[in-house]
């Protein structure tokens, strides 16, 4: 099976079934026998054609008089070449249209002619497309490629202006960037070694532990990653462990601490001491945290299942430090899932709201009197952020915010009452954090 025929597989996955992109996408590419070009492209085309699916449907619809009762595959088949001949210059468009009407015949004959009769059509129009917008809203759905309730939700949140550089940035493709493990390595050690085995390295955008993988092999195969000298992370989340102002020794939980990532940050920056107690909802999930707290040889982190929403009244006043990287609608993160944009519903934003106030709630009880409650969400909507914060501060009388500061960036947009938003750009996710100290 070839590079495009995987990318059609697991587009029908994602969009019919609901899978994950990141991980169907490593499954299918893990079992094949493609070389590293041909699956740099078809994660170039699986990722682009979902970042880009609204705008592909437009240009689709725009040939045919109704989608809906089209072969599904066929469909994504369409989806794929023309995102290809659209969005990528170094793909010749007759490749993109042969291929595409090759892997249709695998379905049928009379559908490979329709994908054929299409994408001529398609090429005819030399990118001069026949698509009605009946406003504004509409225009920037078909440019931008997001669901037009998504992009009145961050105008009406942020202005026009701030909300279109908001759309751009969940739009960048992200690059690799990995946590050095202080515990096991020197920064500089790693950063050299990284570039001996011709990946192209750069210095984190921001975070001190950081190293940004613009190019080169899988990091997972790594020997540096197999020996626990990084971890992947997005230098958004790692901003997050240090907020929380650790001394050695301390008890810290993480209330909702899958896949782990500043789980195993706070334990490096506890250098092995204390406690740090990382609970999850999922069992198999904490089975993720431990293999990576044997990689990093971190022996300080004791794993437990709980639901974080329920109070647990044995942990009350237990914690020096609590981190809240609460579940959130995830709107800051499309540039690494970008199929959020198409399964999200505004709904579900409302819904996640109590859930939110709930852990918030519980984690006040486990902190210690002087300690220190970090909260943070992977998502820009202020429903789950700023709200949330007032509504804190308004029922918790002996909360204390306090001013987040990690240095200036034009994608760091602080308020005055001492709260951080992180906008998304090339180096970085969407991201939101809040610090408290209990008086």
């Amino acid at each position: 099976m070839n590079g495009r025929s995987i990318a059609v597989k697991v587009l029908d996955r994602i969009t019919n079934e609901g899978a994950y992109s990141n991980i169907i996408l490593s499954k299918e590419l893990n079992n094949s026998d493609l070389s590293d070009k041909d699956k740099a492209l078809c994660t170039e085309i699986v990722y682009g054609t979902l970042r880009r699916l609204k705008s592909l449907d437009m240009i689709i619809g725009s040939f045919v008089r109704d989608m809906k009762i089209m072969d599904k595959t066929i469909l994504n088949i369409l989806r794929i070449a023309i995102y290809q001949m659209q969005y990528l210059d170094k793909v010749p468009s007759y490749a993109a249209c042969n291929e595409a009407v090759e892997i249709a015949k695998t379905v049928s004959d009379k559908d490979s002619k329709l994908v054929n009769g299409i994408l001529r059509n398609y090429v005819k129009k030399d990118g001069k497309l026949e698509i009605q917008f009946r406003n504004k809203i509409d225009e920037v759905a078909y440019q931008l490629s997001f669901e037009p309730w998504m992009i009145k939700l961050l105008i009406n949140q942020y202005k026009e202006k701030e909300a279109i550089k908001i759309l751009h940035g969940l739009n960048e493709t992200p690059t690799v960037t990995v946590r050095v493990n202080n515990l096991k390595a020197d920064y500089e050690d790693v950063y050299n070694r990284l570039e001996e085995k011709d990946y192209c390295v750069e210095e984190g955008f921001i975070c001190p532990e950081a190293i940004s993988i613009k190019g080169g092999h899988g990091i997972d195969s790594n020997q540096e990653f197999i020996d626990g000298n990084i971890t992947v992370q997005d230098e958004s989340a790692m901003l997050v462990a240090p907020l929380l102002e650790i001394e050695k020794g301390q008890i810290v939980f993480d209330l909702c601490s899958a896949p782990g990532g500043k789980a195993t940050h706070i334990a490096e920056l506890l250098e092995n001491t204390g406690e740090v107690l990382a609970f999850d909802i999922h069992p198999q999930k904490l089975d993720l945290i431990k293999e990576n707290c044997d990689r990093l040889g971190l022996t300080n982190i004791k794993l437990e299942e709980m639901d974080a929403t329920k109070l647990n009244p044995k942990l009350a006043l237990m914690a020096d430090r609590v981190l809240i990287d609460v579940p959130c609608s995830g709107l800051g993160i499309i540039r690494k899932k970008p199929e959020i944009k198409w399964t999200k519903k505004r709904i579900e934003l409302k819904e996640i709201v109590p859930v939110q106030r709930d852990i918030m709630n519980n984690a006040w009880e486990y902190l210690k009197q002087d300690g220190i409650m970090v909260y943070a969400t992977c998502t820009l909507n202020k429903e789950e952020n700023e709200e949330n914060v007032d509504w804190f501060l308004s029922k918790h009388k002996d909360a204390q915010i306090e001013k987040v500061f990690i240095g200036k960036g034009d994608n760091l947009k602080y308020t005055q009452t001492g709260t951080l938003t992180i906008l998304p750009n090339e180096h970085m996710d969407g991201f939101f954090v809040a610090k408290f100290r209990k008086k």
